[in-house]
């Protein structure tokens, strides 16, 4: 086959995930999985021949627990590697009890010397999906020497057992598969194998990728084992004409899980951002407002952290836009840029990565098409995204994010947003998470979450909320149901 886009296990999962947000459950991919799985093995199998089905614990295992049900005609054997109530997910569960019930010849292995193949045929290869990485341990790594030296046809499910889906890279003694089904797109490292690969259609809904959904939480985690300072430090320069807008930004991404943020702001106004709450660390520099004699301060303060947001309250004086500028050209890294300062990004050539978070008449001063429509917009900001080279987070009713190559629709939100603040908190939320995820993710959470918090914030109060009342939801629309 020609292989086009190829999605990570780790992408895979988010898709599914917003699938079911979509209405489409994981039971009903899982059932048409296990049917696409039953019509490969049908075509590579003779009638009569013995097909021998090695499973693990997780929902690649579902599948072919599944697929058994439908190869009734090649008296299929499904061994499980590891206890039955050490399945990992309850549909996976489920599909292994419904082999039980239909008497569906079935034998578990935990011990690798009690591992053995009846002399099949037809072996098909579920023992790993997409989401593990690293050596093969027992008694998997015994399973997978065995399928190797058996005479027979393997078919791996989504990935031959030992391929890391992440990086495409292959385990020492995975799986030699004479052929592979994968689902929805292909997994990376396939298109190197010596084998034909068929991608089945198992019904995600295109929705699954083109809006954002709760499935994209699934990128963020907090490990027990974490430390300070491994979710990111962010700084926020802003301020001059405006204090409120980065006292909200740093409020936002310190709500949105960044472990330390700081504010450049001009020392005129410091004391009273810090006034806004004690968990701000202010780092001042001399003036009314951000100056070109500034750049070079803020300059070596950005070079410390992991992500910048430029703009809030900022103001367009001359000076403070050719600071701007300036700042721009020499910045590296990621930066997220908002209000003022984004008329002069499409004037400045920069290494920094940019997040441009515009509304409808800042994106159309920007350089952007005037459209009516979504899909209309949605090609307008693409557009704009691959001219500039820049990630867009364009606000609107509906959220449109694109970088050139992928673009996204994010529907969380409602008309109570339109009150003044709320880009501020989106824009130090897309900080923080810019701070550990890349540009197109960091942005698409961003307007979900943000939107949500909105969402959460109105459902409490109606349409009178402020700007603190989204902020203050920041961390449920995260981490909540």
């Amino acid at each position: 086959m020609s292989f086009g886009t190829v999605i990570t296990g780790a992408e895979m999962g988010v898709i599914d995930a917003n699938a079911t947000a979509l209405g489409v459950s994981r039971k009903q991919l899982m059932e048409s999985s296990g049917n696409a799985v039953a019509a490969a093995v049908t075509d590579v199998a003779e009638p009569g021949d013995h097909v021998e089905i090695v499973a693990g614990r997780g929902n690649n295992g579902g599948d072919v627990f599944v697929a058994a049900r439908f190869l009734k005609q090649f008296s299929p054997r499904v061994t499980l590697l590891g206890q039955p109530d050490s399945i990992t997910t309850d549909i996976s569960r489920e599909n292994w009890n419904a082999l039980q019930r239909a008497e569906i010849e079935t034998r578990t292995v935990t011990d690798s010397m009690t591992f053995d193949l009846d002399d099949p045929d037809v072996i098909v290869d579920a023992m790993l999906g997409t989401g593990i990485s690293g050596a093969l341990r027992e008694p998997v790594a015994t399973a997978a020497t065995a399928i190797n030296e058996a005479d027979a046809t393997v078919l791996s499910v989504d990935v031959p057992s030992g391929l890391d889906a992440a990086s495409g890279t292959f385990a020492d003694k995975a799986v030699d598969a004479d052929r592979v089904v994968t689902f929805h797109k292909p997994k990376p490292g396939l298109a190197d194998l010596d084998a034909p690969v068929e991608v089945a259609d198992i019904g995600i809904p295109d929705g699954a990728e083109r809006f954002v959904e709760r499935g994209d939480l699934q990128r963020l985690s907090r490990p027990k084992d974490s430390h300070k300072g491994e979710f990111g430090e962010v700084l926020i320069v802003g301020g001059g004409p405006f204090t409120g807008a980065p006292a909200l930004a740093a409020q936002s991404a310190l709500r949105a899980g960044a472990d330390l943020v700081r504010v450049a702001c001009p020392n005129a106004i410091a004391p009273q951002i810090q006034g806004y709450s004690e968990n701000l660390i202010v780092r001042s520099f001399d003036g009314e407002r951000f100056t070109p004699e500034n750049v070079e301060t803020v300059l070596d303060l950005a070079a410390e952290h992991d992500s910048v947001v430029f703009g809030p309250g900022l103001g367009r004086a001359e000076e403070t836009l050719a600071a701007a500028r300036t700042l721009l050209a020499d910045v590296e890294g990621t930066v997220v840029v908002d209000a003022d300062p984004l008329a002069v990004v499409p004037d400045v050539e920069t290494a920094a990565t940019l997040i441009c978070t515009p509304h409808r008449g800042e994106f159309e001063r920007m350089g952007g098409r005037s459209t009516d429509g979504l899909d209309a917009r949605a090609t307008a900001v693409d557009e704009l995204a691959t001219e500039l080279d820049v990630t867009l987070l364009v606000k609107g009713p509906e959220d449109v994010i694109s970088d050139g190559k992928r673009t996204r629709i994010s529907r969380t939100g409602n008309p109570g947003m339109t009150v003044g603040g709320t880009g501020d908190v989106l824009a130090g939320v897309t900080g923080a998470l810019a701070a550990t995820l890349d540009p197109h993710p960091a942005a698409s959470l961003g307007a979900y979450v943000t939107g949500r918090a909105g969402d959460q914030a109105a459902e409490e109060r109606g349409y009178g909320l402020v700007a603190t009342d989204v902020l203050e939801a920041v961390p449920m629309a995260i981490w909540g149901e």
